[in-house]
Protein backbone atom coordinates (compact mmCIF):
# COMPACT_ATOMS: atom_id res chain seq x y z
CA UNK A 1 0.00 0.00 0.00
CA UNK A 2 1.30 3.63 -0.84
CA UNK A 3 0.83 5.95 1.55
CA UNK A 4 0.29 10.01 0.74
CA UNK A 5 0.86 12.48 3.75
CA UNK A 6 -1.85 15.40 3.80
CA UNK A 7 -0.80 16.62 6.62
CA UNK A 8 0.61 20.07 7.15
CA UNK A 9 2.90 20.48 10.24
CA UNK A 10 2.68 22.16 14.05
CA UNK A 11 5.65 24.52 13.41
CA UNK A 12 6.39 27.23 15.86
CA UNK A 13 8.92 28.86 13.36
CA UNK A 14 5.91 29.77 11.19
CA UNK A 15 3.28 32.58 11.01
CA UNK A 16 0.02 31.86 12.72
CA UNK A 17 -2.42 34.30 13.98
CA UNK A 18 -2.26 32.78 17.04
CA UNK A 19 1.06 32.57 18.17
CA UNK A 20 2.65 28.92 19.04
CA UNK A 21 5.14 28.27 21.24
CA UNK A 22 7.14 24.94 21.46
CA UNK A 23 9.84 25.08 24.20
CA UNK A 24 11.85 21.70 24.02
CA UNK A 25 13.44 20.20 27.29
CA UNK A 26 16.54 18.28 26.25
CA UNK A 27 17.70 14.82 27.08
CA UNK A 28 20.50 16.43 29.50
CA UNK A 29 18.03 18.80 31.12
CA UNK A 30 15.63 15.77 31.70
CA UNK A 31 18.14 13.86 33.72
CA UNK A 32 18.97 16.85 35.71
CA UNK A 33 15.01 17.43 36.07
CA UNK A 34 14.47 14.00 37.37
CA UNK A 35 17.43 13.97 39.50
CA UNK A 36 16.01 17.26 41.32
CA UNK A 37 12.58 15.63 41.57
CA UNK A 38 13.80 12.40 42.77
CA UNK A 39 15.31 14.02 45.55
CA UNK A 40 12.75 16.56 46.54
CA UNK A 41 10.04 13.82 46.41
CA UNK A 42 11.75 10.90 47.01
CA UNK A 43 14.44 12.47 49.53
CA UNK A 44 16.81 9.79 46.93
CA UNK A 45 20.10 11.22 45.34
CA UNK A 46 20.70 10.29 42.22
CA UNK A 47 23.67 11.44 39.73
CA UNK A 48 22.76 11.94 36.07
CA UNK A 49 26.33 11.50 35.01
CA UNK A 50 25.66 7.67 35.59
CA UNK A 51 23.27 7.57 32.26
CA UNK A 52 24.79 7.31 28.58
CA UNK A 53 26.10 10.67 28.14
CA UNK A 54 24.17 12.08 31.12
CA UNK A 55 21.18 12.14 29.36
CA UNK A 56 17.49 10.99 29.53
CA UNK A 57 14.54 11.74 27.89
CA UNK A 58 13.64 14.94 26.20
CA UNK A 59 10.37 16.61 26.62
CA UNK A 60 8.23 18.82 24.06
CA UNK A 61 6.07 21.82 25.45
CA UNK A 62 3.69 23.28 23.16
CA UNK A 63 1.32 26.15 23.69
CA UNK A 64 -1.61 26.10 20.64
CA UNK A 65 -4.77 25.84 19.44
CA UNK A 66 -6.35 22.86 18.59
CA UNK A 67 -7.22 24.44 14.72
CA UNK A 68 -3.13 24.90 14.36
CA UNK A 69 -1.69 22.49 11.58
CA UNK A 70 -4.39 19.54 10.02
CA UNK A 71 -7.02 19.31 12.27
CA UNK A 72 -11.15 18.25 12.26
CA UNK A 73 -13.65 20.88 13.37
CA UNK A 74 -16.58 18.68 15.52
CA UNK A 75 -20.06 19.83 15.50
CA UNK A 76 -19.35 21.71 18.72
CA UNK A 77 -17.13 24.21 17.03
CA UNK A 78 -19.82 25.82 14.98
CA UNK A 79 -22.36 26.92 18.10
CA UNK A 80 -23.81 25.41 21.71
CA UNK A 81 -27.61 24.72 19.70
CA UNK A 82 -28.20 22.51 16.90
CA UNK A 83 -31.63 22.11 14.95
CA UNK A 84 -30.46 18.33 15.84
CA UNK A 85 -29.98 18.26 19.26
CA UNK A 86 -26.69 19.15 21.69
CA UNK A 87 -23.74 19.26 18.85
CA UNK A 88 -21.12 16.36 19.55
CA UNK A 89 -17.49 17.23 20.81
CA UNK A 90 -14.96 15.50 19.01
CA UNK A 91 -14.16 12.76 21.51
CA UNK A 92 -17.55 12.00 20.68
CA UNK A 93 -17.52 11.79 16.59
CA UNK A 94 -18.12 8.01 15.18
CA UNK A 95 -14.39 6.55 14.26
CA UNK A 96 -15.89 5.40 10.89
CA UNK A 97 -16.45 8.99 9.60
CA UNK A 98 -12.44 9.21 9.38
CA UNK A 99 -11.39 6.43 7.43
CA UNK A 100 -13.38 6.54 4.25
CA UNK A 101 -13.03 6.28 0.39
CA UNK A 102 -12.13 9.55 -0.65
CA UNK A 103 -12.38 12.75 -3.65
CA UNK A 104 -10.73 15.59 -4.49
CA UNK A 105 -12.65 18.75 -5.99
CA UNK A 106 -10.22 20.76 -7.41
CA UNK A 107 -11.74 24.50 -7.18
CA UNK A 108 -7.80 25.91 -7.91
CA UNK A 109 -9.09 28.28 -10.75
CA UNK A 110 -11.17 29.90 -8.63
CA UNK A 111 -10.36 33.37 -6.60
CA UNK A 112 -11.22 34.83 -3.11
CA UNK A 113 -14.18 34.47 -1.50
CA UNK A 114 -17.36 30.95 -1.63
CA UNK A 115 -18.41 28.78 -4.75
CA UNK A 116 -21.84 27.35 -4.79
CA UNK A 117 -22.82 23.98 -5.10
CA UNK A 118 -23.24 23.95 -9.22
CA UNK A 119 -19.50 24.50 -8.95
CA UNK A 120 -19.53 20.95 -6.97
CA UNK A 121 -21.88 19.22 -9.25
CA UNK A 122 -20.29 20.50 -12.22
CA UNK A 123 -16.25 19.57 -10.52
CA UNK A 124 -18.12 15.86 -9.80
CA UNK A 125 -19.55 15.51 -13.11
CA UNK A 126 -16.34 16.36 -14.75
CA UNK A 127 -14.50 13.81 -12.64
CA UNK A 128 -17.40 11.16 -13.21
CA UNK A 129 -17.52 10.12 -9.53
CA UNK A 130 -20.69 9.92 -7.33
CA UNK A 131 -20.03 10.53 -3.57
CA UNK A 132 -21.47 7.49 -1.72
CA UNK A 133 -23.20 7.92 1.82
CA UNK A 134 -20.01 8.69 3.86
CA UNK A 135 -17.11 9.25 1.38
CA UNK A 136 -15.06 11.98 2.63
CA UNK A 137 -14.86 14.87 0.00
CA UNK A 138 -11.88 17.39 0.62
CA UNK A 139 -11.48 20.72 -2.01
CA UNK A 140 -8.51 21.36 -3.48
CA UNK A 141 -7.91 25.15 -3.60
CA UNK A 142 -3.80 25.29 -4.12
CA UNK A 143 -3.66 27.39 -0.64
CA UNK A 144 -1.38 25.15 1.14
CA UNK A 145 1.23 26.59 -1.24
CA UNK A 146 0.88 30.14 1.09
CA UNK A 147 1.35 28.12 4.33
CA UNK A 148 3.41 29.74 7.01
CA UNK A 149 3.04 32.81 5.95
CA UNK A 150 -0.37 35.96 6.21
CA UNK A 151 -1.70 35.07 2.85
CA UNK A 152 -2.25 31.50 3.54
CA UNK A 153 -5.36 33.57 5.96
CA UNK A 154 -6.45 35.84 3.42
CA UNK A 155 -6.21 34.25 -0.13
CA UNK A 156 -7.99 31.34 -0.72
CA UNK A 157 -11.54 29.88 -1.73
CA UNK A 158 -14.30 28.46 0.48
CA UNK A 159 -17.77 27.10 -0.34
CA UNK A 160 -20.84 28.86 0.71
CA UNK A 161 -24.40 27.16 2.38
CA UNK A 162 -25.56 26.09 -0.69
CA UNK A 163 -22.20 23.56 -1.60
CA UNK A 164 -21.93 21.99 2.03
CA UNK A 165 -25.74 21.19 2.06
CA UNK A 166 -25.10 19.99 -1.42
CA UNK A 167 -22.57 17.63 -0.14
CA UNK A 168 -24.45 16.57 3.00
CA UNK A 169 -27.36 15.69 0.70
CA UNK A 170 -25.44 13.03 -0.85
CA UNK A 171 -24.28 11.56 2.78
CA UNK A 172 -21.08 13.16 2.61
CA UNK A 173 -20.33 13.47 6.89
CA UNK A 174 -16.83 14.74 6.30
CA UNK A 175 -15.57 17.73 4.34
CA UNK A 176 -11.92 18.72 3.72
CA UNK A 177 -10.03 21.87 1.99
CA UNK A 178 -6.44 22.81 1.79
CA UNK A 179 -6.82 26.17 2.90
CA UNK A 180 -6.93 28.06 6.23
CA UNK A 181 -10.93 27.91 6.55
CA UNK A 182 -13.79 25.96 4.71
CA UNK A 183 -15.49 29.34 4.47
CA UNK A 184 -14.31 32.18 2.60
CA UNK A 185 -11.25 34.68 4.54
CA UNK A 186 -12.40 36.23 7.42
CA UNK A 187 -12.11 40.17 5.71
CA UNK A 188 -13.99 38.54 2.87
CA UNK A 189 -16.79 37.73 4.36
CA UNK A 190 -16.79 40.87 6.65
CA UNK A 191 -16.57 43.56 3.86
CA UNK A 192 -19.26 41.47 2.00
CA UNK A 193 -21.48 41.84 5.38
CA UNK A 194 -20.44 45.34 5.39
CA UNK A 195 -21.27 46.20 1.78
CA UNK A 196 -24.86 43.85 1.84
CA UNK A 197 -25.85 44.02 5.32
CA UNK A 198 -27.01 40.16 4.35
CA UNK A 199 -25.66 37.95 7.26
CA UNK A 200 -26.21 34.80 5.40
CA UNK A 201 -22.28 35.96 4.20
CA UNK A 202 -21.10 35.48 7.54
CA UNK A 203 -19.44 32.05 8.17
CA UNK A 204 -22.31 29.90 5.91
CA UNK A 205 -20.17 26.82 5.66
CA UNK A 206 -19.60 26.77 9.34
CA UNK A 207 -22.54 27.83 10.25
CA UNK A 208 -24.24 25.03 7.90
CA UNK A 209 -23.50 22.78 10.99
CA UNK A 210 -26.30 24.05 13.18
CA UNK A 211 -28.35 22.90 10.82
CA UNK A 212 -27.34 19.48 10.00
CA UNK A 213 -24.22 17.17 11.65
CA UNK A 214 -21.11 17.21 9.88
CA UNK A 215 -17.08 17.54 10.33
CA UNK A 216 -14.52 19.42 8.40
CA UNK A 217 -11.00 19.15 8.29
CA UNK A 218 -9.08 22.11 7.53
CA UNK A 219 -5.03 23.40 6.78
CA UNK A 220 -4.27 19.85 4.43
CA UNK A 221 -1.81 20.23 2.33
CA UNK A 222 -0.28 18.16 -0.91
CA UNK A 223 -3.46 17.36 -2.17
CA UNK A 224 -1.91 17.70 -5.80
CA UNK A 225 0.35 14.40 -5.26
CA UNK A 226 -2.51 12.52 -5.17
CA UNK A 227 -1.98 10.67 -8.79
CA UNK A 228 -6.21 10.64 -9.76
CA UNK A 229 -9.05 12.72 -8.07
CA UNK A 230 -10.78 9.65 -6.41
CA UNK A 231 -9.30 5.79 -5.83
CA UNK A 232 -7.77 6.35 -2.59
CA UNK A 233 -9.03 5.98 0.97
CA UNK A 234 -8.35 8.50 3.55
CA UNK A 235 -7.69 8.27 7.29
CA UNK A 236 -7.96 10.88 9.64
CA UNK A 237 -8.72 9.64 12.75
CA UNK A 238 -9.05 13.13 15.36
CA UNK A 239 -6.69 13.42 18.42
CA UNK A 240 -9.26 12.15 21.30
CA UNK A 241 -9.30 15.62 23.20
CA UNK A 242 -12.27 15.38 26.02
CA UNK A 243 -14.85 17.98 25.79
CA UNK A 244 -13.29 19.59 22.50
CA UNK A 245 -14.46 21.01 19.21
CA UNK A 246 -11.65 20.00 17.27
CA UNK A 247 -8.79 17.61 17.02
CA UNK A 248 -5.34 17.66 15.34
CA UNK A 249 -5.23 15.44 12.72
CA UNK A 250 -2.52 13.56 10.46
CA UNK A 251 -4.69 12.95 7.45
CA UNK A 252 -3.20 10.22 4.87
CA UNK A 253 -3.58 9.02 1.71
CA UNK A 254 -4.26 5.28 1.40
CA UNK A 255 -3.61 3.90 -2.06
CA UNK A 256 -3.55 0.35 -3.66
CA UNK A 257 0.28 -0.47 -4.54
Amino acid sequence: MRMIDLSSPVDASQWEPETVTHRITTPAEGARHMSAEMLEHFGVHFDPAVLPDGELLSIDTLTLTTHTGTHIDAPAHYGTRARYGEPRTIDQMPLDWFHRPCVVLDLSGFGVGAVGADHVTKELEQIGYQPAPLDIVIIRTGADRLAGTPRYFTEFTGLDASAVHCLLDMGVRVIGTDAFSLDAPFGHMIEQYQETGDRSVLWPAHFAGREREFCQIERLAHLDSLPAPYGFTLSCFPVRIAGAGAGWTRAVALLDA
